[in-house]
């Protein structure tokens, strides 16, 4: 993996959030030439800001997804050997209050990331991320796969299906797989399920609201503690968008479509659960159950199959949900070094328990 992207172009939107750090950290590891293209962080406190983000970058651009002429300019003059597209709104009850954004930016967003590639006169993976509540979710209890009908209750769910569409047009009116050598572009779509780690300090997500509420030396309330997830450390989709994209530079034809990203279907627990193994390896904090006030709709049942994944690229699952919990909690904890050594450790332990 090292050496396929030693001295690569890696175009990363998003690369100021959460997720995106956290790649860029791995990318830099292995002496890829990042060109970020995101927005500006929102506050002091995020991982990108603690870990000097802007000094891993080849190039750090501030701009939205939404602006077209901008994203293409910056794309094409890189011209990347990789495309890795996370810049998102990715909040559920937030896309409820602004869905209009919401849609634009998850469904336009994507649209202009994939005509940037279309005026790339060279080689290039795409790496488009969406999400695993892609799909019409009607809480059967069986895990989703990738042929199963894309839906989407609230906007940002029905937003991620939307994007779904317009990559798997892009991908057949633009980039047919059968058409390379034409085209030279491989575009895949991936769907990960619920990630957690440190460094998270997004607002509405349950990891971040017990940190926060830990340090408040209040309860954390939960609003839907029986809602079940397929949890997932960061580094697990981290690892499985890199090994899809090195494998695509071999096989892109073959490769060149959707994946669900997520543990195995039985190690899933529900947010209660979570919490409550949070604080017991943190070692403090506390939690309460909220009453009936009204709450918008969020899916209480999700699951995803993952065997497409496996069998593209054999990467199976490295830690089980236990496992990143207590990794997560291990970081947030550890108030003695920086958050970039605390990355690295685990950055370096999971590559070295991957080989």
């Amino acid at each position: 993996m090292e050496s396929i992207f030693k001295n690569k172009r890696v175009f990363l939107t998003g690369h100021t959030g959460f997720k995106g750090a956290w790649l860029l950290q791995i990318l830099q590891h292995w002496g890829a030439d990042v060109k970020g293209y995101a927005l500006a962080p929102e506050s002091d406190k995020d991982l990108y800001n603690q870990i000097n983000g802007d000094k891993l970058c080849y190039a750090s651009v501030i701009g939205d997804v939404l602006d077209a002429h901008l994203l293409k300019g910056e794309l094409v003059r890189f011209e990347p050997d990789f495309v890795f597209h996370l810049a998102a709104r990715s909040l559920v009850r937030p896309s409820y209050e602004n869905p209009v954004d919401t849609f634009a930016v998850n469904v336009m967003g994507t649209i202009n990331v994939l005509e940037a590639m279309r005026s790339l006169d060279k080689p290039c993976a795409g790496i488009m991320i969406t999400t695993d509540k892609v799909y019409e979710n009607h809480e059967l209890g069986t895990p989703f796969a990738e042929g199963d009908k894309l839906g989407g209750y609230d906007p940002y769910s029905a937003s991620k299906a939307a994007a779904e569409i317009a990559i798997s047009s892009y991908r057949n009116s633009f980039f047919h797989p059968e058409k390379y050598q034409q085209h030279h572009k491989s575009i895949a779509s991936l769907r990960a399920g619920n990630v957690i780690g440190g460094g998270d300090y997004a607002v509405d997500r349950i990891i971040p609201d017990i940190v926060r509420s830990i340090e408040r030396e209040q309860p954390v309330v939960l609003r839907n503690p029986g809602a079940v997830r397929p949890w997932q450390h960061v580094l697990e989709p981290l690892m499985a968008y890199l090994t899809l994209a090195a494998k695509m530079t071999e096989e892109p034809q073959q490769l060149a479509t959707a994946y669900n990203i997520g543990p195995e279907p039985e190690d899933v627990l529900d947010v209660e659960t979570v919490t409550r193994k949070f604080i017991g390896y943190y070692g403090k904090g506390t939690y309460e159950i909220e009453g009936n006030a009204r709450q918008p709709h969020e899916a209480q049942l999700l699951l995803l199959d993952n065997s497409r994944i496996k069998e593209a690229i054999g990467l199976q699952p490295r830690f089980n949900a236990d496992e990143a919990i207590k990794m997560t909690a291990s970081w947030y904890a550890d108030k003695e070094r920086s958050a970039t050594e605390k990355c690295m450790e685990q950055i370096t332990g999971f590559l070295a328990r991957q080989r």
